[in-house]
């Protein structure tokens, strides 16, 4: 077995993905598991003669950052394993500092993407939000591999090799409480698990059933309580709403309460996953865009209806709310959880398409959007633009997308009136950004 190359380098500044900078002999390296300004030895993961660029993960410290602490998590600690598994790439820096690192990467890709002079703009720090002080146990989503001896596993980054874990300490209390890690998977490709935030306890167990039987045989092996469902879908997420589901104990749904309303959310559809993010999200969408009663507003990629619902209160009767998905699973939560209003149009289809049907029909006054992490494309940014909406409200999980779409936005007739970033992703690279533009 041929050694993997060992190189000591100084660690530059913090970069989108969870990477720090570093150069060796005129080569750039994209360094995992560090913190800027570092001495240390790293392993090289990627390091083709003719790429662009290397990759590499810390293997030993030389010089300390003051802002290293212990990783919490065993499985995911460069320094113990070779092939540390993802989904808590920060856990080895301060949780502050962890905010201040975001803050640098959102600001230089508002400045390089977004077109914005950085000495012009007074860009958002990272806000911290409710929880535990340590960060942890805020997942009330979690996704995990079937490695072959049956048993839950993750894998390392940019890797399809499977470690087995006994814990996943993000993870709400309430999921690792069920003893899922000592189920036998057999025959069962991956599962989900969700917690409801409206009572913090009640668990679904997804099971994509890779074999005849074998959902139900693992059904079997939890406690009475924990709800287990079975799903068709080979590929993709349970959220992504395309396969089928089949209750195997309790329910295969949650229900979820949101600043005093109530959704219903199946297994396959999508949720926010930190266990303040819904509430949170929801209230600071409804004061930036400032719905008024008649107002007529589209809300873009909008799930379950989690922003439809505040804004149709908001709208009243005489106002109106498309509410649109593309998600069938996620698009039949919506329609369940937007019945009572007769103001909400809640429709299923591509945003490019029935964003401009809507156009047609209505004339817009708002619209909200919270797309993908890939976020919007030229055709949904032209049609936001010859809709000439007041106001814009985006909410977005990924900083280069958001730059992207602003500079898209910016150069469409729109100016960002407002930004603020949210650390719903602790210990890992991912932050939460809400912009307003309004129409110049």
């Amino acid at each position: 077995m041929t050694e993997t190359p060992m190189l000591t380098v100084r660690l530059g500044k913090i970069a989108h993905g969870g990477h720090t900078v570093a150069r060796h002999e005129g080569r750039v390296i994209f360094v995992r598991h560090g913190i800027p300004g570092e001495l240390v030895n790293v392993r090289l993961t990627d390091s083709a003669p003719e790429a662009k660029f290397w990759r590499a993960d810390v293997a030993e410290v030389l010089e300390a950052s003051e802002h290293r602490v212990p990783h919490f998590w065993d499985a995911a600690d460069a320094l113990k394993h070779r092939d540390p598994v993802g989904g808590a790439e920060f856990g080895h820096i301060t949780l502050e500092h962890q905010r201040e690192l975001k803050s640098q990467v959102a600001a230089e890709q508002m400045t390089r993407l977004g077109g914005l002079k950085a000495e012009d703009y007074n860009f958002p720090a990272v806000q911290a939000v409710k929880g535990a002080a340590d960060g942890l146990g805020w997942r009330t989503r979690m996704s995990y591999s079937v490695d072959a001896q049956g048993k839950l596993a993750m894998s390392a980054f940019r890797s399809n090799q499977l470690t087995g874990i006994a814990q996943m300490p993000l993870a709400h209390p309430a999921i690792e409480a069920t003893g899922l890690y000592s189920v036998d998977y057999s025959g069962i490709e991956r599962v989900e698990a969700a917690v409801s935030s409206q009572d913090d306890q009640t668990v679904l167990i997804l099971l994509a059933e890779a074999s005849t039987g074998a959902a139900a045989k693992v059904a079997k092996q939890f406690t009475e309580g924990v709800n287990v469902a079975a799903f068709s879908q080979r590929g993709g997420a349970a959220a992504d709403g395309k396969g089928s589901l089949q209750t195997l104990a309790g329910s295969a749904f949650l229900t979820e309460k949101v600043l005093g309303e109530k959704f219903r959310i199946t297994g396959e559809g999508f949720w926010q996953v930190h266990r303040e993010a819904a509430s949170l999200l929801s209230q600071r969408v409804v004061e930036l865009t400032e719905p008024a009663a008649g107002e007529q507003i589209a809300d873009l990629y909008a799930g379950a209806g989690l922003f439809s619902v505040p804004l149709a209160k908001a709208v009243g009767s005489q106002g109106r709310v498309f509410s649109i998905e593309g998600a069938p699973g996620t698009h039949a939560d919506a329609k369940k959880n937007l019945r009572s209003y007769s103001q909400a149009t809640v429709i299923r289809g591509r945003v490019e398409r029935v964003l401009r049907q809507v156009a047609g029909d209505a004339s817009l006054d708002a619209v909200v959007l919270d797309p993908p992490r890939t976020g919007i494309d030229k055709q949904v940014a032209a049609e936001l633009a010859s809709i000439a909406a007041s106001r814009i409200c985006y909410v977005s999980c990924d900083p280069a997308a958001f730059a992207r779409d602003t500079a898209r936005l910016m150069g469409r007739g729109y100016e960002l009136e407002h930004m603020e970033i949210h650390d719903l992703y602790p210990h890992t690279h991912h932050m939460e950004s809400i912009g307003l533009f309004v129409r110049r």
